[in-house]
């Protein structure tokens, strides 16, 4: 992972919730040029804003930085589901995932 791999991860995410960096900026309550100083490579997030930009996103901060996680909305929504299921019921989906694959 080289330094401008935070910037360029998060107008990835970014542009696949077709959402402009002033309006992210903005939205995270920030100055309208936030989100274009980090994905220049100008400043880098603290922690806590990272986390923000995250749950923003929709991703946790493993998706992150996995950089072949290219989810759609309803698909994060749907693991973020069968993560908090207990196992029988997990089980119960995949066997239905695998039956209509």
């Amino acid at each position: 992972m080289d330094e401008r791999f935070i910037g360029d991860r998060i107008t990835q995410l970014r542009e696949l919730k077709n959402i402009s960096e002033r309006k992210m900026s903005l939205d995270l309550g920030h100055s309208a040029s936030y989100i274009h100083s980090i994905a220049c490579g100008k400043a880098l997030p603290s922690m806590s804003e990272f986390l923000y930009i995250c749950e923003y996103l929709g991703v946790t901060p493993q998706e992150f930085f996995d950089e072949n996680c290219e989810n759609t909305t309803p698909q994060q929504k749907a693991i973020n589901y069968i993560r908090c299921m207990y196992d029988e019921d997990a089980s119960l989906f995949l066997k239905l995932f695998e039956r209509m694959k």
